[in-house]
This record gives C-alpha cells, structure tokens and sequence, in this order.
C-alpha cells in the first residue's frame, strides 16, 4: 500500500465532542481524518494514575493507539501553583474527592490559598501522539496568571473563575471562548502542534511503515 497516498487516521483520545471540534478545526486544512472514541465501540477506561501530565497523556494515548490499531492524540492538563507546591497538578480534576465537582475543587483550593499572599500559579497542558508501537511525540502549553481570592465569571470550566490572567485583565471564566483559545495553556500547545504538523504526519507515516515492515517480517517467518 502506498502510505504517500494513504489518508492518515488519528484518533483523539476523547468522547468530549468540543475537544475533538477544536482540534478537527486546527488540522483541518492538512491530509488527516479526525475520528474520536465516539466512532468505535466501548474501550476499556485508562486510569489517569501518572505521576505528571506529560505521563498521563502518553498513557492514554499509548493505549488508545494500541488497542485500535490506529496512532491516537490525548492530552492531560490541570494547575500548579507555586505556594502549594505545585498543587493540584495531576490531581486537579479530583483535589477535593475522586468525584468532586468544579465548584468543591475551587471551594477547597480557596481554603488552602486563605491567607497565602504568592497567589501565582499556572496551568499547563500536554498533548501526546503515540503510534501502536509505542513511539510518541510531545507537545506543552503553559499559561501564568493568579489565583483570586474569590471566583469572577461564569464561563469556561474547572478552576476558569478563580485564574486571574493579568494581560488581559480577566480571569478565564470571564473570556469568550476566543479570547481564551488565544492564550490558553491548551491553545498554545494545539498552536505548537499545528505548527509542525507537516512533520509530524511524516513521522507518523514513518512509524506505520515500520510497523507494517515488521509485521510482514514476521508473518514471513512464520510462514
């Protein structure tokens, strides 16, 4: 098969159909087909148990691309601030329990922050692309603010009412979804990815071919 020709799948490691929008729109004028994991059937869940995001990520894209056959994208993200050691980190989405909601995650870190005059913190994003093999590429966005000392806005998500980003005045709970893409920490590491994605399609093409030479070695070996 000639892999020059050859449309590439890649896979986004989700079932949040926003995300999957979002990146369909960056890589939308290269030679990809964007599925995510609502156009295959039921796949094991991955326990995010990494030790950082960049572990996370690669994880679940690993297994993604393993388990379909197909090279997969994931990401993992959350915030770090300074004063509390880099917490939440990896924990972000479960700070205050394992089904904490937004509004418990910020409540507890409020609680932590009370008192706390370094309120500087910033959240950072990891993309991971990962061939059935194994082979991975890597992709980070970082983006500083402050944590207030109580929530403003009402858009966005997670910890979006309490990070204050100075440039813009604002926190990210109180941006348009285009005013947040711009700077985000998941803006810029998709804007990173996009950047070089000529690259990465070769590499990737790279990758199958050597896994189908492989493969081939091998059913030749056992024939």
């Amino acid at each position: 098969m000639n892999m020059e020709k050859e449309q590439i799948i890649l896979v986004i490691a989700t079932r949040n159909k926003g995300k999957s929008d979002e990146i369909k729109a960056l890589l939308k004028d290269f030679p990809v087909e964007i599925r995510d994991l609502n156009d295959f059937g039921p796949i094991p869940e991955i326990e995010e148990d990494g030790s950082s995001f960049e572990e996370n990520a690669y994880k679940k894209a690993a297994f993604t691309a393993k388990v379909l056959g197909l090279p997969a994208l994931a990401d993992d993200s959350g915030l770090e601030v300074e004063a509390l050691g880099g917490k939440p980190g990896v924990h972000s989405a479960r700070f205050a329990g394992p089904d904490a909601s937004d509004d418990e995650n910020n409540a507890k870190l409020l609680d932590e922050m009370r008192g706390v005059k370094n309120r500087k913190a910033r959240f950072v994003c990891v993309i991971s692309i990962a061939v059935p093999t194994g082979f991975a590429l890597t992709y980070e966005g970082t983006c500083e603010g402050v944590i207030l000392e109580e929530p403003r806005g009402t858009s966005g998500f997670g910890y979006d009412p309490l990070f204050y980003y100075p440039p813009a005045e604002k926190t990210f709970a109180e941006m348009t979804m285009e005013e947040k893409s711009k700077v985000s920490h998941r803006g810029m590491a998709l804007r990173e990815l996009q950047s070089e994605f000529d690259k990465v399609l070769v590499w990737i093409k790279q990758r199958l071919e050597e896994e189908r030479r492989l493969l081939g070695f091998t059913e030749h070996e056992h024939d």
